[in-house]
């Protein structure tokens, strides 16, 4: 399948439909819980293909700083992934969209384009943060997060490319909807 591109000067947002385990890039972001624990879904397939170094050190980094609150990004190592991080981005879970929801999910995206940033990364790949067991609405969350992605890129001092990666076609399909 061809990715759908979006061009921003010499800045590009692709849309995957894949295994964003198996991306090339300098930085996947982890749609996580509070605590960076291992759990269903995206997070626990980044944990397994990651190993055990991912778990030591999302442990480290809890124990320095606590629990994340939504729209928070934190950087582990990304062990036996293709990337040099994990970029740990708590979205928010879905209240109905009175609670702030889309504010904190646009900071889980925007975030994670800072610290991608402040560590002199290029690329970075993301999953659909919120939209599974979170509940935020598919098609909701897709306009949130490639509105932000846009606009983070512009600001981005380093960041280059990202990669949306949807695991199953309804995703991909309601991300290309949104794109387009």
């Amino acid at each position: 399948m061809i990715p759908e591109e979006i061009r921003l000067g010499s800045r590009l947002i692709r849309l995957v439909r894949g295994d964003i385990t198996a991306e090339h890039v300098d930085a996947i972001v982890n749609a996580t819980n509070a605590s960076l624990r291992a759990g269903g879904g995206v997070c626990g397939a980044i944990y397994a293909a990651a190993g055990p170094a991912l778990a030591e050190d999302a442990r480290r980094v809890m124990a320095d700083r606590g629990p994340l609150t939504p729209g928070e990004a934190v950087a582990t190592v990304a062990g036996d992934l293709h990337a040099r991080y994990v970029i740990h981005a708590l979205g928010p879970v879905w209240h109905g969209g009175e609670q702030s929801e889309a504010e904190a999910l646009a900071n889980a995206y925007r975030n994670s384009i800072k610290l991608a940033d402040a560590l002199g990364l290029q690329s970075i790949a993301f999953p659909s943060i919120s939209t599974g067991i979170y509940g935020y609405p598919l098609m909701n969350a897709a306009h949130v997060a490639l509105r932000t992605l846009r606009d983070a890129l512009k600001n981005a001092t380093s960041v280059r490319e990202v990669h949306v990666v949807l695991f199953d076609q309804r995703t991909y399909d309601t991300w290309l909807g949104a794109a387009r």
